[in-house]
């Protein structure tokens, strides 16, 4: 249905928008809710790494634009940490036992959701790092949702996951919003922002589309 599609158009607009200018929207949402802005960014963060359907909503740029607030002190660095850390966790956590619950057999009745590429993303991560990935795969969207869930699947060691979730969850929690602390407010970062996240997002994509062009290339070969 035309509505449908012009509807569909209308949110994917609306929706890089707010991902291209995250400091202006975050700003706003800061002067609208006060406190409950804390409550916000753990939801998104949850619903990033915990959820299987929501895989597109920002990660590495919404922390390092909430850790550049912090640095202007319209928001607690100390409390974004431990929120950032605590979404970030649970939500691992939460994906671990849905993949252990639901089984291998989620990606065939509902493949509208658990979709064979964001699969195969994700096990030529594991074939290649094995338990690491749960740590590597923080820096790379889709793969970062898709991770602890293909654990659970695999029926991963709960214990040898919890230390690599924890472990990984501070590693990127710390690096992208002390990184927005201490760097998201330098004159160039601020009147380039959007850049600034164009090119976060264009990095942690780097080793998606790395993992696809060696896959691709190695089919190739094999049809040769």
């Amino acid at each position: 249905m035309p509505w449908g599609s012009d509807f569909r158009m209308s949110l994917i607009k609306n929706f890089i928008d707010f991902i291209l200018h995250l400091d202006k929207y975050l700003s706003l949402i800061i002067s609208q809710f006060g406190a409950w802005t804390y409550v916000i960014l753990f939801l998104i963060v949850f619903a990033e790494t915990g959820l299987v359907v929501t895989p597109f909503l920002p990660g590495d740029s919404l922390l390092f634009a909430a850790g550049a607030f912090a640095a202007v002190d319209s928001l607690n660095i100390l409390v974004l940490l431990i929120i950032f850390l605590a979404a970030a966790i649970l939500g691992d956590t939460i994906n671990y036992s849905a993949g252990k619950f639901l089984g291998s057999k989620a990606f065939e009745k509902y493949p509208r959701v658990f979709k064979d590429e964001y699969l195969l993303k994700t096990k030529n991560f594991y074939d290649k790092y094995g338990s690491k990935t749960i740590v590597l795969s923080r820096f790379v969207p889709i793969v970062r949702t898709f991770a602890p869930f293909i654990a659970g699947v695999g029926r991963m060691n709960y214990f040898k996951f919890l230390f690599y979730n924890v472990f990984g969850a501070i590693l990127w929690v710390a690096l992208f919003v002390l990184g927005g602390y201490f760097f998201g407010n330098i004159r160039w970062v601020k009147d380039n922002f959007s850049l600034v996240i164009i090119i976060i997002i264009i990095l942690s994509f780097v080793p998606v589309v790395w993992e696809w062009w060696k896959y691709k290339r190695n089919k190739n070969h094999k049809t040769l």
